[in-house]
């Protein structure tokens, strides 16, 4: 049976449809970084998706080649995610999804080394005959955090947000938001073919003690 990220992990994939706090420990990442509206047909955030999943696939079926990764074992890709940011104004305006700029990425497993990452970029290059040079590995130590699971469209996050912020602050804490701790959503549901009333998307904002 294959290892699955949700399912081992639960409280940092599936977590309630109401507020909770969670520790996270640091992660390592594909990822690639880039800035503009995400819904553009065949934009820059929909290209970066691409190459994750291109890089991503690559890894886990590197068992099945030449590259041998030390402590592989078979392991289901884990969701793709997102850290989000704007310069121009405090907090996000979903108005003006022009100016975002964002890092998207997907968890790598503990045994995948920036050696190996750096072999499946050349990898996929090479067979995809593609430009995978915007891959990076990227470690994310994100601490602690409150988090919860968002059910519907995007442009609606504000509300869910909004009651995160009010229970951490009942909870004693601050929203700790800089350029090192971002806005952050996991998504858990294919935007493609789930409609947006039913998209699964957990929000997940740094924090620290008051």
């Amino acid at each position: 049976m294959a290892f699955d990220f949700k399912k081992e992990y639960k409280e940092l994939y599936m977590p309630k449809n109401k507020p909770g706090i969670v520790t996270v420990p640091s992660m390592n990442y594909i990822a690639v970084r880039g800035q503009g509206d995400p819904n553009v047909e065949d934009g820059e955030y929909k290209q970066s998706i691409g190459l994750l999943y291109g890089i991503a696939f690559t890894v886990r079926m590197s068992k099945k080649g030449d590259h041998r990764i030390e402590g592989y074992f078979d392991y289901v890709v884990p969701p793709l995610e997102g850290f989000w940011w704007q310069e121009v104004s405090s907090g996000i305006d979903y108005a003006h999804k022009e100016n975002f700029k964002w890092i998207s990425v997907i968890r790598l497993p503990d045994f995948v080394t920036k050696k190996d990452l750096e072999w499946a970029v050349g990898e996929a290059a090479k067979k995809k005959k593609g430009d995978f040079s915007k891959v990076e590995f990227l470690t994310y130590d994100e601490g602690e955090c409150v988090q919860c699971m968002h059910i519907g469209s995007y442009d609606n996050e504000p509300a869910t947000v909004a009651l995160m912020h009010k229970y951490m602050e009942s909870c004693g804490y601050v929203l700790d938001i800089t350029d090192k701790r971002l806005h952050h959503e996991i998504y858990l549901s294919d935007a493609r073919k789930v409609a947006p009333e039913k998209l699964k998307t957990v929000i997940r904002h740094p924090i620290r003690k008051a």
